[in-house]
């Protein structure tokens, strides 16, 4: 049997494929070790690598530890820390610069007062409300308007001509009474020689007698206005002149302008003496009483002013349900104006208290008053105290505060402002 050519060829194909895939087997029968070794390396390095993140994870994780618990210790340092807040040092010297005394707590007698705000007003008694009486224009008007005049000294020249009538009238009457007394004289001398009859002489008399009722009754319509008969022929000039001593406080009246008898065109006041007016509610009426010592302050500038309660109203306003009182004031140098608001404190009776401070040691923090000890090393210490009763210059100190206890007076604000900026810093 013979065998193609291409049958040969196929053959040949057959066995080398064979022999290709013995050789494939070999091979893997030789390297696998190889490879196995090659991934074992690589897992083994992956292992390592694996291993040393795993170390540094390790070694980050304590150092985050540490830090939390260094933290921690920083942060219960801190609160430890607590018990020095409030407390403050300061030098000598910083306590002098800064105003603040030393203060002892100590029994004393508080004069129990009683407040009330009120306002500066006139004394009605000494105040005079200016009117012309008569009718007329102002020539002129020598005054100004604040200046203090004395009294009889000229205001106003008023010309009026109702004035003049009035003048006219008396005038009148007086030349009537003159001719008439002339007559009488005449008619009683006739009648003693028996040269007339009595009744010439009685008509006379009481023809004199009317004419002095005339002239009586001209001269008393000028007094009530306050002028007399007019000199230089002058019968309309009117004088308006100061009824007392006190200071031009309103002026309604200028050159030529013209008034009515009824016009007030000035208002005087003797501001030497001033009423601190004040309402009083029903509840206090029992406390207050006249002549009262009393003390008037006003916040607008640093002065205070002895006086006694003058006036207490007997009925109460029907919208405020108080009482009116005022206060008389000596003001010798003009210091208390009217309209000025202030404050009008009474004197009550005495009290004992066992511990008191003087007012300027007493702080506020927060809702709560304070006191600041002075202790050894010049150190200051924030102390809480509950209040009592006050007299204006001393507090009642009631829980808090034992008596002969140190304590800073005076500018104490500045003690509270520095704690204040401690604590900013320490929180920060």
């Amino acid at each position: 049997m013979s065998i193609s050519n291409k049958q040969k060829v196929a053959i040949a194909a057959i066995i080398a494929a064979g022999l290709l895939s013995a050789g494939a087997i070999l091979w893997r029968g030789n390297g696998g070790a190889g490879i196995a070794g090659t991934h074992a390396e690589e897992a083994g390095d992956h292992g390592h690598e694996k291993g040393g993140k795993e170390g540094e994870a390790g070694h980050a994780h304590g150092k985050e530890e540490g830090h939390k618990e260094k933290s921690h210790g920083k942060e219960e340092s801190s609160h430890g820390g607590e018990e020095e807040k409030g407390t403050l040092k300061l030098s000598s010297e910083q306590l002098r610069q800064a105003g603040i005394e030393a203060a002892t707590a100590s029994p004393a007698a508080l004069q129990r007062t009683l407040k009330f705000p009120g306002e500066i007003r006139f004394d009605e008694d000494r105040t005079a409300h200016v009117v012309p009486v008569v009718a007329g224009v102002a020539q002129s008007v020598p005054v100004q308007l604040g200046e203090f005049v004395k009294k009889g000294q000229l205001l106003a020249v008023i010309s009026s001509a109702a004035l003049s009538e009035q003048r006219s009238e008396l005038l009148a009457a007086q030349q009537r009474r003159a001719l008439a007394s002339q007559t009488y004289e005449r008619e009683k001398k006739l009648w003693e020689d028996r040269i007339s009859a009595q009744q010439d002489m009685q008509a006379a008399q009481a023809a004199l007698r009317e004419a002095d009722i005339a002239v009586r009754n001209s001269s008393q319509r000028l007094q009530s206005v306050g002028v007399g008969a007019g000199t230089g022929g002058a019968l309309n000039r009117y004088e308006l002149r100061a009824p007392q001593d006190g200071v031009i406080v309103e002026k309604h009246l200028s050159l030529g302008e013209a008034v009515k008898e009824d016009t007030t065109v000035f208002t005087l006041s003797d501001m030497r003496s001033v009423w601190a007016e004040f309402n009083v509610s029903a509840q206090d009426l029992g406390r207050v009483r006249p002549g009262q010592k009393a003390e008037v302050s006003s916040t607008a500038f640093d002065e205070k002013a002895p006086g006694e309660v003058a006036y207490i109203g007997a009925l109460l306003g029907e919208q405020s349900r108080t009482a009116k009182a005022r206060v008389r004031l000596d003001n010798p140098r003009m210091a208390w104006r009217p309209g000025l608001f202030v404050s009008v404190e009474l004197q009550q009776d005495t009290v004992a208290a066992a511990v008191t401070v003087p007012v300027n040691a007493v702080q506020t923090q927060g809702e709560e008053s304070v006191v600041f000890l002075l202790l050894p090393g010049n150190t200051v210490k924030t102390q809480p105290v509950r209040l009592g009763r006050s007299d204006g210059r001393n507090v009642e100190v009631l829980d808090g505060l034992a008596p002969g206890a140190q304590l800073a007076s005076g500018n104490t604000f500045v003690i509270k402002s520095e704690l204040g900026k401690s604590s900013a810093t320490h929180s920060h």
